[in-house]
C-alpha cells in the first residue's frame, strides 16, 4: 500500500535532497569529559586520540551510553588514530607513530613505536602492512608495520614548502593528502620505499581533512566541503562545493552522504549523491552551543563525532537517507501521518 497526501507540503521526489528532521539524531555522549581530536571505530569500540590524555577506548555497543573502558597514556599528544585488526595506530605530534594492542579493549598495551620522523605528525592512515603519516612541515612518511613491535620507516615523500600536510586517506595504490594551504596531493605508494606525487589539486583554500570513496576525494576545507574527481589520479578536478557556517575540520563518507566536522557549528551532513551539487541535509550542534567537531567516523547506522572537551558523541544517521531514496516528505516527524488522507493500492 502506498499512502498519498493532499497538502502542498508533500513533495514527490526521487532525486532532490530532503532535510530530515532527525538527521542526525543525537543518542549519547561520553559521561567522562576529555579532550578529543580524532576517532576511529571498529566493531563495538571507538578509539579516540585525546591529545595529552592519550588513547581512549570507548564501548559504543549501547549508542545511547558510550562508556570509556580503556586508556593508554602516551608520552606525547595524540592527534589522530587508525585501527586495523587488533592494533590501534596513534599519531603523536612528537614525531612518533605508536602502535597499541587493543585486542583486550580494557587493557590497551603498547607494542611498538617509531621515533625521529623529522616533523610534527598530524595524521595517520593504515592500509595492509603500511601506515601513512602526514607531517606538518609538508610530506608523507610510509611506515612498514608488518611487525607491530618493530615499525620501520621505509619511504618519504618530501613536499616541504608546499603546504602543511594535515590528513591522509589511502585507496588502492594511492595516498590522498590534505595540505593546509596546498589543497590535495595524490601520491603513488605502490612502491612504499618511493612514494611519488602523480597529481595535485590546488583548492585555494586550507584543507584539514580528506576522505576517499569511489572516484571522488572529499576535502574538509575552511569554507566547508569540496568534492574532487580523482578518477584520473594525475589530473584531480574540482566538481562541487558545499559551504558550512564554520571551517571544516574533518570528513567521513558513507553511501551518498559526507559527514563534515566543523570548528564551531558541530557536525554537518551533506548529500553528495550529485557530486557537482553537494547539499546539506542536516546538522547537529547541541543546543547551538558551538560544538567543535574535530573528528568524524561512520560505522553502520551511526556517526561518531568528537566534541572538543566533552569527549565523543554518537548520533543515529538512519533518517539522513541520502536524498535519492526518499519518495515522500510530509514536513513532520517521521511516522506522522496526520496529514495523509487516503491510500491507493
Amino acid at each position: 500500500m502506498l499512502k498519498c497526501c493532499i497538502v502542498s507540503a508533500c513533495l514527490l521526489s526521487i532525486s532532490m535532497p530532503i532535510p530530515a528532521q532527525d538527521c542526525p539524531e543525537f543518542l549519547g555522549i561520553t559521561g567522562l569529559p576529555f579532550t578529543a581530536f580524532e576517532v576511529a571505530v571498529s566493531g563495538d569500540y571507538a578509539y579516540v586520540a585525546a591529545d595529552l590524555e592519550g588513547l581512549r577506548v570507548i564501548d559504543v555497543s549501547d549508542p545511547s551510553n558510550p562508556t570509556q573502558v580503556g586508556l593508554y597514556d602516551l608520552e606525547g599528544s595524540a592527534v589522530d588514530v587508525a585501527v586495523s585488526g587488533n592494533y590501534a595506530y596513534v599519531a603523536e605530534t612528537s614525531s612518533r607513530l605508536r602502535i597499541v594492542d587493543v585486542s583486550v579493549p580494557s587493557n590497551p598495551t603498547p607494542v611498538g613505536v617509531t621515533d625521529n620522523l623529522d616533523g610534527t605528525v598530524t595524521g595517520v592512515a593504515v592500509s595492509g602492512n603500511h601506515a601513512y603519516l602526514t607531517l606538518a612541515l609538508g610530506g608523507l612518511r610510509v611506515i612498514d608495520v608488518s611487525i607491530p613491535s618493530n615499525p620501520t620507516d621505509v619511504g618519504y615523500f618530501n613536499k616541504i614548502g608546499f603546504g602543511s600536510a594535515q590528513d591522509v586517506a589511502v585507496s588502492g595504490i594511492y595516498a590522498y593528502v590534505a595540505a593546509y594551504w596546498g589543497g590535495l596531493w595524490v601520491v603513488d605508494v605502490s612502491t612504499p620505499s618511493n612514494p611519488t606525487e602523480v597529481g595535485i589539486y590546488d583548492s585555494g583554500d586550507w584543507s584539514e581533512g580528506v576522505a576517499v570513496s569511489g572516484s571522488y576525494a572529499y576535502l574538509a576545507v575552511t569554507s566547508g566541503l569540496e568534492v574532487v574527481d580523482v578518477s584520473t589520479p594525475s589530473n584531480p578536478i574540482w566538481v562541487g562545493s558545499a559551504l558550512t557556517p564554520a571551517a571544516g575540520l574533518a570528513v567521513a563518507v558513507s553511501g551518498s552522504n559526507a559527514y563534515v566536522g566543523a570548528s564551531s557549528t558541530g557536525l554537518r551532513v551533506i548529500d553528495v549523491s550529485t557530486p557537482s551539487n553537494p547539499t546539506e541535509l542536516g546538522f547537529w550542534d547541541e543546543n547551538g552551543n558551538g560544538r567543535i567537531a574535530a573528528g568524524v567516523a561512520v560505522s553502520g547506522s551511526y556517526v561518531y563525532s568528537t566534541v572538543g572537551a566533552d569527549g565523543l558523541a554518537v548520533l543515529d544517521i538512519t533518517a539522513c537517507g541520502g536524498g535519492s531514496s526518499i519518495i515522500f516528505w510530509d514536513d513532520f516527524e517521521s511516522g506522522d501521518t496526520s496529514w495523509w488522507s487516503s491510500t491507493v493500492p
